[in-house]
């Protein structure tokens, strides 16, 4: 699969650092040509020029994308169109935790809820509406989203509620849509990085971004009639 992947394209959100950044940086690596998208074009251009430093041609380029801004996401699937004709890899990397240290879902605030909903559940729907036709238009698609363990519901506890709800949303999203798209080689897959060395993860989490990362790529890189519809850790499936 990799060496039929040779310039395919991928969109990456929240691409500019952390684990979409090294998702980014396999993918490159594997010839696929790179859109990491950044709420900070700066930050998404410093990011490119590190992978480009690497490969010697602008293989990594960046677009704003604010991923709960509609406009936004519409300008992307324009840009991708424009620019590429195609698209073969999304990977819905981008999403926040902000549940308040110590939160419980009884006394949690709605709007954490409704904030971290928007980024985490309904921002990667509106990029699949939005890039699912540049797919299909080529019958090719690779789909994968970036979850948690923490939204598993055989292993749910409390803490972080809406972080957990959301998450248990985004798993809720890859069955439904991989159902939707079955039979057209388009693979919709969610994943766990697991606890990994992040802003988000902190500098005591005990895995690499390498390790994070890589289930993520070998989803972006799945042979014709592998799975969708999973959730899967370290490439093995796990529990929902």
């Amino acid at each position: 699969m990799a060496a039929s992947l040779s310039g395919a394209v991928a969109v990456v959100t929240g691409g500019n650092r952390g684990i979409g950044n090294e998702i980014g940086r396999q993918l490159a690596a594997r010839g696929l040509r790179v859109v990491l998208t950044s709420r900070h074009v700066d930050q998404g251009e410093a990011a490119c020029r590190i992978i480009n430093a690497v490969h010697g041609d602008k293989r990594a380029t960046t677009f704003k994308l604010e991923v709960t801004d509609g406009g936004d996401i519409q300008a992307l699937a324009a840009h991708v169109a424009a620019v590429f004709g195609r698209l073969d890899v999304l990977v819905n990397n981008a999403g926040i935790q902000i549940d308040p240290k110590g939160s419980r879902a009884l006394n949690a605030d709605l709007q954490t809820y409704r904030d971290t909903f928007e980024t985490n559940v309904l921002a990667p729907l509106a990029l699949i509406q939005a890039l699912l036709p540049l797919m299909k238009k080529n019958g090719y698609g690779r789909i994968v989203n970036l979850s948690s363990g923490l939204g598993q519901l055989s292993e749910m506890t409390s803490g972080t509620p809406a972080y957990r709800m959301s998450k248990t949303a985004l798993n809720a999203l890859t069955r439904i849509v991989a159902a939707e798209v079955r039979g057209s080689n388009i693979l919709v897959n969610a994943m766990s990085p697991g606890w990994v060395k992040s802003d988000m993860g902190g500098p005591f989490a005990p895995r690499t971004l390498e390790q994070g990362a890589d289930t993520a790529v070998w989803l972006a890189s799945l042979p014709d009639g592998g799975p969708s519809g999973g959730f899967f850790y370290d490439r093995a499936p796990i529990a929902w």
